[in-house]
């Protein structure tokens, strides 16, 4: 009779909507086709918030992994154990009307086939005899979530929030069993009254975010035409200098600093709010910031954003004339180290940018924008294979987030994330990124802008206390330069 009453129920999933990965698990019967829902209290926002139902599958490569295949992470890799990636592209249909269901099905069936050329990600995570991480290509899978949403999807992007967008991205954080864990996740969230949402989540220990892109834009190439247009590139990290055996070299040790003292700083759990908000820069709003530097030096659109949100989240969290918040950057290395764009793993390197000139407490944006530019000069592929060796032979296990204490300004401009093109018809019209969990004085991503903004649009996603972004939708100096407001406070 037991064994009966237990075959007429099973467990289900319930996924908190405020998007922090918590869930419970609850018995539910079988005849029982609605989808379960709840308030319930979540611990990582400390409220009570909706919990959801997650129909939750496993999709497998279409072609068995070679047994006993093991891939190494790197220095790299490792030290950015304690982060993760979301990326979410919003689709909207042209053409005939898509039946529920159908889609999604198509997208599981391309997405098992891509799998067979990035085993890793299907892989699990285990332990090497130096105690470090290592992906074993067992084939184990990609946890899928299918969900849906009442609406259009131009109608969710009219009303988008934080909270709101990152129910468009499942995310479990790993506990204690990593071999059984998965390392990606992607959610299928289809509209009821036309689009679609691909959220995909992964943890920053196997991926940077221009390989999260990458795999992305490899997933549409088979969906679209069976064949990836750039293959992913799977190989360890080069470690050592060709041609250098000088056994006097001397690093250098700007970035070994950096992360030296990230590394010693405690993590900060201070309990904040944090909100996103989203702003668009047209290619002439652009090229407006780069020509206010007022240099005769060659810029960049980061240099001229990063300079643009340094100077005036300064004044929202210090006032006008109590100096600048202390700020890093993040760059992708692959080009400096002569990488191939394709190579799948981490090469996203921070560094600390200081004033080069002038009073700190009257800091201009023209002086902004040649303090960073000076330190993006200064990050060459010498310096950067000085930071990987001191990493990697100093044997640094202790993994911190880089983003704990600085205001981080990161560039996630290397893959144009709207080239994931699907199918005819089936493009993406928004893409937001989040690399979570944020903390201390927030973060600042620029990414490349949507199709017909220009080849110098950016997008600023932006990540701070509720109070403090508020402050900055007023700002002066951003206004001047008049972004669209894509993404709102809560």
């Amino acid at each position: 009779m037991g064994d009966k009453k237990k075959k007429a129920q099973m467990f289900v999933k319930l996924v908190s909507a405020a998007g922090t990965g918590f869930f419970y698990v609850k018995r539910k019967p079988r005849q029982f086709t609605e989808k379960l829902e709840f308030r319930k209290f979540d611990p990582r926002v400390n409220r009570h918030v909706l919990f959801t139902e997650a129909k939750m599958k496993t999709v497998v490569s279409t072609k068995a992994v070679e047994p006993g295949k093991y891939f190494p992470l790197s220095a790299l890799d490792r030290h950015m154990e304690n982060n993760h990636i979301r990326l979410v592209c919003y689709y909207q249909y042209s053409g005939e009307a898509v039946e529920l269901g159908e889609v999604t099905k198509k997208l599981r069936h391309s997405l098992s086939e891509m799998l067979t050329h990035f085993p890793i990600v299907s892989g699990r995570l285990t332990r090497d005899e130096r105690g470090h991480w290592k992906i074993k290509c067992n084939d184990a899978g990609v946890r899928v979530v299918e969900a849906k949403a009442k609406g259009s999807v131009e109608g969710w992007l009219a009303n988008l929030d934080r909270e709101k967008e990152l129910q468009l991205v499942h995310w479990e954080d790993m506990f204690h069993k990593p071999y059984y864990w998965s390392t990606f996740y992607v959610q299928l969230t289809e509209f009821e009254e036309g689009g679609l949402a691909i959220g995909l989540s992964c943890g920053h220990l196997l991926a940077d975010s221009t390989s999260a892109t990458s795999f992305m834009k490899a997933w549409a190439d088979i969906s679209m035409a069976n064949k990836m247009v750039t293959p992913p590139l799977f190989h360890p990290l080069l470690l050592t200098r060709q041609g250098i055996t000088n056994p006097n070299h001397h690093p250098h040790m700007e970035l070994i600093h950096h992360y030296k003292s990230s590394i010693q700083k405690p993590i900060s759990l201070k309990e904040a709010r944090y909100t996103t908000i989203s702003m668009g820069f047209s290619a002439h709003m652009v090229q407006a910031c780069m020509s206010a530097a007022q240099t005769n030096s060659p810029i960049t659109p980061f240099a001229a954003l990063a300079a643009l949100f340094w100077v005036s989240l300064s004044k929202v969290k210090k006032g006008l004339r109590n100096g600048l918040v202390d700020m890093s950057i993040c760059l992708d290395m692959r080009k400096v180290l002569g990488i191939d764009v394709a190579f799948f793993g981490n090469c996203m390197v921070y560094n600390k940018v200081h004033a080069v000139e002038g009073d700190t407490n009257n800091f201009t944006f023209p002086q902004a924008v040649r303090a960073i530019s000076h330190v993006v000069a200064k990050m060459d592929s010498e310096r950067v294979m000085d930071l990987i060796d001191w990493l990697e032979n100093e044997g640094v296990n202790s993994p911190t987030m880089m983003n704990n204490h600085d205001l981080v300004c990161a560039s996630l401009e290397s893959v144009d994330p709207y080239l994931a093109v699907f199918q005819d018809g089936f493009k993406p019209i928004h893409v937001s990124c989040y690399v979570e969990p944020v903390l201390g004085e927030g973060q600042v991503l620029i990414l490349p802008g949507p199709p017909g903004e220009g080849p110098l649009s950016r997008v600023a996603m932006v990540t701070l206390r509720e109070e403090e972004a508020i402050k900055l939708c007023e700002d002066e100096l951003i206004s001047q330069f008049s972004p669209t407001t894509m993404m709102k406070c809560q």
